[in-house]
């Protein structure tokens, strides 16, 4: 399977260099068309952002990966949390995530953890090492204690929801949504295409607003 072998041959967080420099030499040709396409979309908290029909504004275009950006300061752009269960469909999501012009860089537990290292110790390090993370909530992950943890450690770093924090449902009902993640946003993932986009668009809005941030500090 192709998504197969572009997952093992993924760039590792040690070579951002490499990839910074690729980068810098040629803006990402998405960049520019992505603040128009990630739309982000507001309604009641606890609910899917898919089925609300205000729209923010947009995020002007801002190069995420120029060699100056603060998206370096960090060694991964997205880490998934998920329950064991999850692993195919997590695998794809990271594909798809990796395979985009901006090359997002996936922490991908089972793959990119350090052999011999604490669980625990991996799991806290990615996530103070990432700038998002998508938890892929489905009825393994809310009955595993583990993915639990996962969420209230992730929560732990970035309490007040900024973008950061991506919940994802699936075959979830809404009733059954963490009552420690309702005052963030969902994505429902009905049609995986669609919510891999979003996902996608959303560790993108969070990117740029990163750099316009940065930017503003320099000025």
């Amino acid at each position: 399977a192709g998504w197969f072998r572009r997952l093992l041959h993924k760039p590792k967080p040690s070579s951002v260099e490499s990839l910074k420099s690729s980068h810098s030499a040629s803006s990402s040709p998405s960049s520019s068309s992505s603040s128009s396409s990630a739309k982000s979309y507001r309604s009641f908290p606890g609910t899917s952002l898919a089925t609300s029909s205000i729209s923010m504004s947009p995020v002007s275009a801002v190069d995420i990966s120029a060699s100056d950006s603060p998206r370096w300061d960090k060694s991964y752009d997205v880490c998934i949390c998920h329950s064991e269960g999850d692993m195919e469909l997590v695998e794809e999501l990271v594909s798809y995530l990796e395979g985009q012009p901006e090359s997002f860089r996936c922490f991908l537990q089972l793959r990119d953890a350090v052999a011999g290292s604490a669980v625990v110790t991996e799991l806290c390090n990615a996530l103070q090492n990432s700038h998002c993370w998508v938890m892929l909530i489905t009825p393994g992950f809310l009955q595993d204690p583990w993915c639990t943890y996962q969420m209230h450690q992730a929560l732990a770093e970035a309490p007040m929801a900024n973008g950061r924090t991506i919940p994802v449902l699936k075959d979830v009902d809404r009733k059954d949504y963490p009552r420690e993640l309702r005052n963030i946003y969902y994505i429902y993932m009905a049609l995986k295409e669609k919510s891999f986009r979003q996902i996608r668009d959303t560790v993108m809005r969070y990117l740029q607003e990163l750099c316009q941030r940065s930017t503003k500090r320099m000025e």
